[in-house]
C-alpha cells in the first residue's frame, strides 16, 4: 500500500486520481506533479503497481514543493484565528458561524448555520394550553 504525506492511497485507482485523496492536492496539481516525474513514473500507472523507489520519489517531491495535509490545515486554522483576533469582517463571520464569502443568509446557508430552529412555535402553543 502506498502511503504519501501520511495518507494511504486507494490501490485500484490510477495514480493521478489517487493523489487527489491527499488534502491540498487536486486532480490538476496531481497531473502537474506526475508530468514533472514522467521519466521515472509512467503516466497511467495504478497505485498497486508502484514500487518503493517511486513512492519515495513522490513523497519527497510533494514534501519539498507543496503544503499538504497537517501543515496546510494548521495554516488555514491560523489564518482564521488571525481574522478573528483582528476583528475583521471575515473574522466576525467565522466567529458567528456564518458564511464569510458574501453568500446570502436570508434563505439557504443551512450547511454553515446548522439545523433550522423554529422561533415562536413553542410560545404560541403554551398560551393555548393555558386557556383550556
Amino acid at each position: 500500500m502506498a502511503r504519501i504525506a501520511g495518507v494511504d492511497l486507494p490501490k485500484e485507482k490510477k495514480l493521478c486520481v489517487a493523489l487527489a485523496c491527499v488534502y491540498g492536492l487536486g486532480r490538476p496539481l496531481a497531473e502537474k506533479i506526475l508530468e514533472g516525474l514522467k521519466n521515472q513514473i509512467a503516466p497511467g500507472i495504478r497505485v498497486k503497481d508502484l514500487n518503493e523507489d517511486q513512492v519515495g520519489l513522490l513523497n519527497s517531491v510533494i514534501a519539498k514543493e507543496y503544503k499538504v495535509e497537517g501543515e496546510l490545515r494548521r495554516e488555514i486554522t491560523a489564518n482564521m484565528k488571525r481574522y478573528v483576533e483582528i476583528n475583521s469582517y471575515r473574522g466576525y463571520r467565522h466567529r458567528r458561524n456564518l458564511p464569510s464569502r458574501g453568500q446570502r443568509t436570508r434563505t439557504n446557508a443551512r450547511t454553515r448555520r446548522g439545523r433550522r430552529r423554529t422561533v415562536g412555535a413553542a410560545a404560541k402553543a403554551a398560551p393555548a394550553a393555558a386557556k383550556a
